[in-house]
């Protein structure tokens, strides 16, 4: 008995060391993001020096545009990934083309696909996915467990403003309706949005964003700038009849700020807030 006990020692001890040897070896050193909110994550974990490869939207913070680029994630270049020799891809589960994952995996690629929701369990999900996938798990679970915090610390909105948001990131405005992050991010703050009645992002004429008459309009950056600034922006037909341009009720954020509910959550509700109180 004494002879098999000391057997199982070992074998626990064996076990046990080839355990963390092969935690050590797993974790990656060259790491491609498909996905702006997934590669913010990466920076939010402190891991961005991993960083070897992004798509071009991951716009955020600035310095990630300097790496190369792959494509846009939901069309992204099999082979432009490949030509990194990534140890592992994290992708969106909304990356494309069809097949292009499973591709990538037939090559030999690690690849984890995380989930895109606009929810706060979904964004848990992501960032403990990458942090799993980085070998940080005890960052990702502080960090999800910050946010949430941070997320549920934030006083109501005073009153319920209708809300109009619009991106201009296709050359053309467009409303956010349901089923987006932009609605998901007001439902959280307690706004109505005027565009409820339709799903995904819309064009609008400026007929329609006129007649929606909202209290504050929320935009991005790249809207503001194809128009030529604020000001220009809130003079455009339409905009300009509506209380939120008469009273400059216009809130401006970056476009992964308002449309990507990744781990800046909190700052996106904030940005709201100050806006929604004219500040």
């Amino acid at each position: 008995m004494r002879g098999l006990d000391c057997w199982r020692r070992r074998l626990v001890a064996f076990v046990t060391m080839w355990a963390a040897t092969g935690m050590a070896l797993a974790a990656p050193a060259r790491v491609v993001s498909l996905g702006g909110v997934i590669t913010e994550i990466v920076h939010a974990l402190g891991a961005q020096a991993l960083l070897v490869g992004v798509d071009q939207s991951s716009q955020y913070p600035p310095s990630m545009r300097d790496l190369p680029q792959v494509g846009y994630y939901r069309n992204f270049s099999v082979e432009g990934v490949l030509s990194l020799k990534p140890d592992v891809v994290l992708a969106s589960e909304h990356a494309g083309p069809a097949g292009a994952l499973e591709q990538l995996r037939r090559l030999g690629l690690k690849v984890v696909v995380l989930p895109a929701g606009p929810t706060l369990p979904a964004l848990r999900a992501r960032i403990i996915g990458v942090a799993d996938a980085l070998d940080r798990p005890v960052q990702g679970r502080r960090l999800a467990q910050d946010i949430e915090r941070q997320v549920q610390s934030l006083p109501p909105l005073p009153g319920r403003l209708r809300v109009l948001m619009l991106s201009g990131h296709t050359g053309r405005l467009q409303a956010a309706g349901r089923e987006t992050a932009a609605d998901a991010l007001l439902t959280l703050a307690g706004g109505i949005n005027v565009f409820q009645d339709h799903t995904s992002f819309k064009p609008v004429s400026a007929e329609t964003v006129a007649a929606l008459q909202p209290e504050l309009i929320v935009t991005t950056e790249s809207a503001v700038a194809a128009a030529g600034g604020v000001e220009r922006f809130a003079a455009q037909p339409g905009i300009a009849s509506t209380p939120a341009a008469r009273q400059r009720r216009i809130v401006v954020m970056d476009d992964l700020l308002l449309l990507g509910f990744g781990p800046r959550l909190p700052q996106a509700l904030e940005r709201l807030r100050a806006g929604w109180e004219g500040r």
